[in-house]
């Protein structure tokens, strides 16, 4: 059965591509006629609908009581976004350029969404009421990418009714059909593979700690992986990082925040916790150092992050 669910991940993943493709190519020219910008669409709307996966396991282990996977699969895909998504994209797709404001701003706020979860679990415990802090922290992102957005505007008119004007236009609504079927598609394939990776995962007894911050992680990712790897090829620069701080910020912000509000998480494997939390903030700061000497992201230094990835399960799997 194991080979079976194995074979049937990998034609999921075939399938997870094709919708990444279709969403890529009518988010490219949603974002030239709306005016919104390839890192505002990105980073809302692909960013939100690529991290959906993490979203429907964190729901449904919040609500059976489980939501430290839900802790370990936000944690696990933060780390694979900044190694293995991101090493990936680069060392398939190719270089990757940085442009425009991302090193001075958007890098932080992606790095305090991500760490805000591990500060305010200092004490071993995710409330209600730090499930509200995370929520605002996401609504303020979001906040500051569109008025940023805003700004760049160089016509008169508003940009809420130049978008609206725009979406009403019958080509714009045939592309949000399109993009509407990539995201269904999207995520039907994701939950399959999640779901049989699961399965596998638990039919050898793995620990459900190591299930969501690695095997779960894994699958909740491809969406970006695959997203990503279509971007750099069409030579969208934007698009990728505007995906992976989109997804980061989604992920330790408004996925986790909902979980806690849903039920509080207490850690309970705090030193697996811990190595992990480690790796994020050295993960981060590895794609930091790499994007800011050049502004640019080299196939090596992808590579490099990848092994950077493998060390960290192996870490996890060989803990005491």
């Amino acid at each position: 059965m194991i080979v079976v669910d194995l074979a049937l991940i990998f034609l999921f993943c075939l399938l997870l591509i094709k919708a990444t493709d279709v969403l890529l190519i009518n988010l490219k020219s949603l974002a030239l006629q709306t005016g919104m910008g390839a890192f505002a669409i990105t980073g809302l709307i692909v960013a939100l609908a690529t991290s959906l996966p993490e979203f429907f396991v964190g729901v449904a282990a919040g609500l059976r009581g489980e939501p430290n996977l839900s802790l370990g699969n936000v944690v696990g895909a933060n780390i694979a976004n900044l190694s293995l998504v991101i090493g990936g994209a680069a060392l398939i797709g190719g270089a990757v350029t940085v442009q425009g404001t991302f090193l001075r701003r958007d890098v932080f706020y992606a790095f305090l969404a991500g760490a805000a979860p591990m500060l305010l679990l200092t004490d071993k415990v995710l409330s209600r009421f730090d499930g509200l802090i995370l929520l605002s922290l996401y609504g303020f992102y979001q906040v500051m990418v569109f008025e940023e957005q805003k700004k760049r505007a160089a016509d008169e008119e508003g940009f809420i009714n130049r978008l609206l004007r725009r979406l009403n236009h019958r080509g714009t609504k045939r592309e949000l059909g399109w993009i509407f079927l990539g995201v269904v598609l999207l995520l039907f394939s994701a939950d399959m593979i999640v779901h049989l990776a699961s399965k596998i995962a638990l039919s050898l007894n793995i620990p459900i700690l190591l299930i969501g911050l690695v095997l779960v992680a894994i699958g909740t990712t491809l969406p970006e992986l695959t997203f990503e790897i279509e971007a750099i090829r069409s030579h969208q620069p934007t698009m990728v990082f505007g995906n992976l701080l989109g997804s980061i910020v989604a992920n330790g912000t408004l996925i986790i925040g909902l979980v806690a509000l849903i039920s509080p998480i207490r850690i309970q494997a705090f030193d697996e916790y811990l190595l992990a939390t480690m790796a994020f903030v050295i993960a981060f700061g590895i794609f930091y150092l790499f994007i800011r000497t050049k502004h640019r992201l080299e196939r090596w230094e992808g590579a490099f992050l990848i092994g950077f990835y493998l060390a960290f399960v192996l870490g996890e799997f060989i803990h005491p």
